[in-house]
């Protein structure tokens, strides 16, 4: 039984300040709408527990030095997703296939594109093309019954393959808007035209592509650069982001602190939210659910970084 933690959210919305776009036809409106307050929890904020790495780097981030012996087993990573609290949890939908049997309360994110870190951007600069579709996802969810909120999918932009991407992002959008499920983007630059990954200008460039798009919430990297604070030169992105909501990847594994305090950080600076992935799984489960509580703590119920820190070490 998923562990619920107690009080409610300082962070709260209402039904009707939920911004639904006109792509969602007026029958799937309530839909939509009660997507958006399960997987914020009626906070507005997205706390997203990202499993898509098997496919993304292979068995690199599920075990090896550092990593807790228990993510070597895929299960761990719906283990924690059923335990702890989150928004949802990103997957491929063959995976949710596989295990989603056991794990029905589980509130998933299905990711329609991966692909693997083999072929590096200088042999060939990145494309991502969809191992499934809206369609597919809609279908699964009728006949499965398990508990689907939302798709996601990413892009490349600077590729050589960017226009292939962005005419399946546009329409993963939009079908998915027609069935009333959320979006999210994971936008990130990369390929020999580009210079630098993290440049805050070129993420604000990409913050702005995403709501061209029209999706709902977009992962980016965290920018950087060198003489400037990150969570000032961030808020150039979540400007430019617009109505979309932003929301930056978590990276790989760092002290629990200074992940706690960067997140915060991004928070004050107008994030709507975090996708964590390698800073929760690769530890144990106990800790990982700790991790989790900890994140949603900071996210949802808008705690401060140490109330974060005494649910994670009370629960570790």
């Amino acid at each position: 039984m998923k562990k619920v933690l107690k009080g409610k959210a300082k962070m709260k919305i209402k039904e009707k300040d939920v911004n639904v776009p006109l792509d969602v036809p007026k029958s799937m409106r309530k839909k939509y709408i009660d997507n958006f307050m399960k997987i914020t929890y009626g906070s507005g904020r997205l706390m997203l527990f990202a499993g898509d790495q098997k496919i993304e780097h292979l068995n690199n981030d599920m075990y090896g030095k550092g990593i807790h012996p228990d993510d070597a087993d895929p299960e761990h990573l719906f283990r924690i997703a059923s335990k702890a609290n989150i928004g949802v949890f990103a997957t491929q939908l063959g995976l949710i296939a596989k295990y989603g049997a056991n794990y029905k309360n589980v509130p998933y994110l299905v990711k329609l594109n991966s692909k693997t870190n083999l072929v590096k951007t200088d042999q060939r600069d990145p494309y991502s093309g969809k191992i499934c579709d809206v369609e597919e996802v809609v279908e699964f969810k009728k006949n499965s019954g398990l508990k689907i909120f939302a798709v996601g999918y990413t892009v490349y932009l600077g590729s050589e393959y960017e226009d292939l991407m962005l005419r399946e992002a546009a329409r993963i959008v939009y079908e998915a808007h027609k069935n009333g499920l959320l979006t999210v983007l994971w936008i990130y630059p990369r390929g020999k035209a580009v210079k630098d990954e993290k440049d805050p200008h070129l993420i604000a460039g990409a913050t702005g592509v995403a709501v061209c798009l029209g999706t709902d919430f977009v992962k980016i990297n965290y920018p950087k650069k060198e003489g400037k604070e990150s969570k000032e030169i961030f808020k150039e992105a979540v400007k430019a982001g617009g109505r979309t909501n932003v929301v930056c990847a978590g990276g790989s594994s760092t002290d629990v602190r200074v992940f706690l305090q960067r997140l915060h950080d991004q928070l004050q600076s107008g994030a709507k939210g975090n996708a964590t992935g390698r800073n929760i799984h690769q530890k144990s489960l106990k800790e990982a659910v700790a991790m989790c509580n900890a994140i949603y703590a900071l996210t949802v119920e808008n705690k401060s970084v140490d109330e974060a820190l005494k649910i994670y070490s009370k629960g570790k």
